[in-house]
């Protein structure tokens, strides 16, 4: 935002205005480059799959990645890069045995975290007790189409539970109506009832359901309201993230901001684009065979 644009302060413009203001000059400022592939959605994409290119990964944390994301039954993993994965399973129909058998990888690979629905949250806790492995939740997921009294006292809930990193879904409908107060608030109302008890909060837009216009103005609520991260996707939409979304939602919330791109991932090139445009941690379904092929 230029110094003309705040001429009378920051007082002198209410929140529809700010928002309004941000989305302009951002995208007034974002060139768009490159055609998506069909498949992966990445502007970057060469086609070459990560099976037949395993050192694509170190690449990526070269690049600046703090995280990546795997999915239940990963082996051989490079020491190296055990502590840049999430360890996932969201899907409804996992099982008991299932989320036991992802926090055994994660406790025998030393995963960063591993990712499941509030539920799994005890076990989990209890499994991985006196490893590093940390567990990760989601709230309002995936549609996020709850009160934010709600996603409050789901987050505080999962908190208390042992969670340490939740990811939140933006009520997608009310900001398309330009809910912008909303929006906030329900985004604010999870980082009050997290933060407190040492969580931090990624704030889901679902990209794949917003315009340019509607991206940057979730950022900029999702960093007015505190959040320690912008996540791209739930992964449960028809497409996931995208170069060009990664590097406008980096824009947007600056150096000091988590982006985390996830869902549409297909490969190593995929990943590393995503880092260059910004992302400072992955989510893919195929980072399991990145790594796994790095040993």
């Amino acid at each position: 935002m230029t110094t003309a644009t705040l001429k009378g302060g920051l007082g002198a413009y209410s929140l529809d205005q700010l928002v309004e203001i941000i989305t302009r000059e951002v995208l007034a400022a974002y060139p768009k480059t490159g055609t998506e592939c069909a498949v992966c959605g990445s502007t970057t994409c060469t086609g070459q799959c990560v099976e037949t290119n395993p050192d694509g990964a170190r690449k990526v944390v070269e690049a600046g990645a703090d995280r990546l994301s795997a999915r239940l039954g990963v082996k051989n993993i490079a020491a190296d890069m055990a502590g840049m994965i999430d360890h996932t399973i969201l899907k409804p129909n996992a099982t008991e045995e299932q989320v036991r058998q992802l926090c055994l990888e994660a406790r025998e690979f030393s995963f960063a975290t591993v990712c499941i629905n509030p539920t799994w949250i005890p076990l989990a806790a209890d499994i991985l007790r006196g490893s590093p492995v940390k567990v990760c939740t989601v709230i309002g997921f995936p549609l996020g189409a709850t009160f934010p009294e709600v996603k409050a006292f789901e987050a505080q809930r999962c908190a208390n539970l042992g969670a340490t990193e939740l990811d939140m879904v933006i009520n997608i409908g009310a900001l398309k109506s330009r809910q912008y107060d909303l929006v906030q608030d329900d985004i604010a109302a999870v980082v009050d009832a997290a933060h407190p008890l040492g969580a931090s909060v990624k704030v889901i837009i679902e990209a794949a359901y917003l315009t340019d216009e509607e991206k940057v103005e979730a950022c900029v609520l999702s960093k007015a309201a505190g959040a320690d991260y912008v996540k791209t996707s739930t992964g449960f939409a028809a497409t996931g993230a995208t170069v060009e979304d990664v590097a406008l939602m980096r824009r947007v919330v600056g150096p000091g901001m988590g982006v985390k791109a996830a869902g549409g991932v297909k490969t190593a090139e995929d990943a590393k684009a995503m880092i260059a445009a910004g992302a400072t941690r992955i989510g893919a379904s195929a980072s399991v065979k990145i790594i796994g092929e790095l040993k």
